[in-house]
C-alpha cells in the first residue's frame, strides 16, 4: 500500500526532521490494514473509567456535570394575565408548526420529554437529564437542526413535538387487521420502525396566557434557537468562547470531539489506523508539504495527540486536555475524584517497580479485623478449649466404670435332624427285617 506522500515532491529545503515525520506517515499507513485485524482482538484491552455511584454526580466532593446537561439561565419575557382565546391559538398554530430551529441542548427521545418552566428553570436537569439522555437516546445533539412537527395546546401547557414526535404513527390501528385466513390485511400499513423524535413542554403557572410567536421563541430560546444561522454557528453557539474561538479560527485541540474536528478542520486528506501498547487508535491527517501537516490522533470519539510538522522546524507535539475542563459546569480541569475508579478490560500488566502486587482474596468487609487482632479489654483472655469428659455409671457389684457390655448366650448343641423328626430305627430292628 503505498501513502499520499509518495507522489508528493519534496524540496531540497525540507529538513532531515520532517524527512523522519513522512517516513513515518508512510510506516503508517503501511500498517493500516495489520491495524483492522488487531483492532478487535485489542479493543478488549481498552481502559474505562467506571462511576462508583453508578452515575455521573454533581455537588461539592464530586465531578460537575457536562454543561450541556446543566441547568438553564431563566429567561424574561414580559406575559399577560388574560388567557389565551381561541383565534389566538389558531394564530401560534399556524406560526409555530413546521417551524425550523436549531438545537441547543442534547434532546433525548421518549415520551415524557423535557419540560421548560416559563421563565422559569428547565426539568429535569443535572444528573437526570444526563440519565434520560442515557437511556432513551438522543433526538437531536447541540447544533442539530430541528422541527417542530406538532403543536398541542392543553391546560396550562404547549406542547411541541419535534422531528416526528416520541410516538409512532396509527399507535392503535398498527395492530388492528381485517381478513379471513390468509388474505388478512393491517388497516394501516407500517414498517414498524420506531420513533426518534422528541417531545418539549412549555408550562406556565395557571392557565396560556395571550402570546405571539415571537414570545414563544423568546421563551424556548434556551433550548431552541430560531434565528437564521450557518450549520458551524449553530454548533459554536452552544459551546463556551474559547472552544468557539478555536473552532471558527480553524484550531484543534486536545480533547474536542470528531464532529468539533470535522467543524474547524474539515474532512481529513488521509486516514490511518494504528495500535499503540494495547490501544487502538485513528490519525488524521490534514495538509500536504511544504505547507504545514496535522496529524490529530483520535481514540473512540475525542483526540488524544495533535502533532504539527512545519518545514524545517522540530514538530510540535500536544497531548495535554484542554477541552474537558471547559466543557464542564465549573470550568475546572478534569481531577480524578475517590468516586471513580479505572477498569482495565482483559489481561493488566502491573509493574512490579512502581506497582504493588494485587492482594489475595477475602471475605472480611473493610476494616474489619481478625479475633486475634482485636484489643484484650473487649475479648478477654483466650484460654484452650475444654471438651466435657464422659458421665460414669455404676454396675451391679457397685463399682464404678464403664457400662458393662452384655453377656453372650449359651451356644445350643447342634443336631443333625430337627426336634421334630422321628427317631432312626435301631440296627436290630434292620437285621430283624432283612431276615425275613
Amino acid at each position: 500500500m503505498k501513502s499520499s506522500f509518495d507522489s508528493i515532491a519534496t524540496p531540497p529545503a525540507f529538513s532531515a526532521q520532517k524527512h523522519c515525520t513522512m517516513d513515518r506517515a508512510r510506516h503508517r499507513v503501511v500498517l493500516c490494514a495489520m491495524a483492522g485485524l488487531l483492532a478487535a482482538t485489542c479493543a478488549a484491552a481498552q481502559v474505562v473509567t467506571i462511576d462508583t455511584h453508578g452515575n455521573a454526580r454533581t455537588g461539592p466532593g464530586s465531578a460537575p456535570v457536562d454543561r450541556r446537561y446543566s441547568q438553564i439561565q431563566p429567561t424574561h419575557v414580559a406575559l399577560t394575565q388574560s388567557e389565551l382565546d381561541a383565534k389566538t391559538r389558531l394564530e401560534l398554530i399556524r406560526v409555530m408548526q413546521s417551524e425550523q430551529g436549531f438545537a441547543m441542548r442534547p434532546f433525548p427521545r421518549g415520551h415524557k420529554g423535557l419540560t421548560l418552566v416559563a421563565n422559569g428553570k428547565l426539568e429535569p436537569a443535572g444528573e437526570a437529564y444526563l440519565a434520560m439522555a442515557t437511556e432513551q437516546g438522543l433526538c437531536a445533539k447541540p447544533g442539530d437542526r430541528l422541527v417542530l412537527s406538532d403543536v398541542k395546546f392543553e391546560k396550562n401547557k404547549i406542547v411541541f413535538d419535534l422531528n416526528g414526535g416520541p410516538d409512532p404513527k396509527h399507535r392503535f390501528l398498527r395492530h388492528i387487521q381485517i381478513g379471513t385466513g390468509a388474505g388478512t390485511n393491517p388497516v394501516v400499513q407500517d414498517n414498524g420502525q420506531e420513533a426518534m423524535g422528541a417531545r418539549l413542554t412549555l408550562a406556565f403557572q395557571n392557565h396560556v396566557p395571550e402570546l405571539t410567536g415571537g414570545d414563544v421563541k423568546a421563551l424556548l430560546s434556551p433550548l431552541i434557537s430560531f434565528d437564521l444561522k450557518t450549520p458551524i454557528q449553530a454548533f459554536t453557539d452552544t459551546l463556551p468562547p474559547k472552544l468557539k474561538e478555536a473552532i471558527l479560527n480553524h484550531h484543534v485541540m486536545v480533547g474536542m470531539s470528531t464532529d468539533m474536528v470535522l467543524f474547524a478542520m474539515g474532512s481529513p486528506q488521509s486516514k490511518s489506523r494504528e495500535i499503540e501498547g494495547q490501544m487502538p487508535f485513528e490519525e488524521w491527517i490534514y495538509g500536504q508539504p511544504p505547507k504545514d501537516v496535522q496529524f490529530v490522533r483520535i481514540n473512540g470519539n475525542r483526540v488524544i495527540r495533535v502533532e504539527v510538522a512545519k518545514m524545517g522546524e522540530t514538530p510540535l507535539i500536544f497531548t495535554n486536555d484542554e477541552v474537558t475542563g471547559l466543557m464542564r459546569t465549573d470550568g475546572t480541569p478534569l481531577i480524578p475524584d475517590k468516586t471513580t475508579r479505572t477498569v482495565a478490560m482483559g489481561d493488566a500488566e502491573r509493574d512490579p517497580n512502581t506497582q504493588a502486587p494485587t492482594a489475595p482474596p477475602s471475605l472480611r468487609k473493610p476494616g474489619e479485623t481478625l479475633p486475634q487482632n482485636d484489643p484484650k479489654e473487649s475479648t478477654g483472655v483466650m484460654r484452650p478449649v475444654q471438651f466435657p469428659k464422659p458421665k460414669p455409671t455404676e454396675d451391679s457389684a457397685g463399682q464404678t466404670g464403664a457400662t458393662p457390655a452384655p453377656a453372650a448366650e449359651p451356644a445350643k448343641p447342634q443336631t443333625d435332624t430337627p426336634e421334630d423328626a422321628h427317631p432312626a430305627p435301631s440296627s436290630s430292628s434292620q437285621q430283624h427285617t432283612g431276615s425275613n
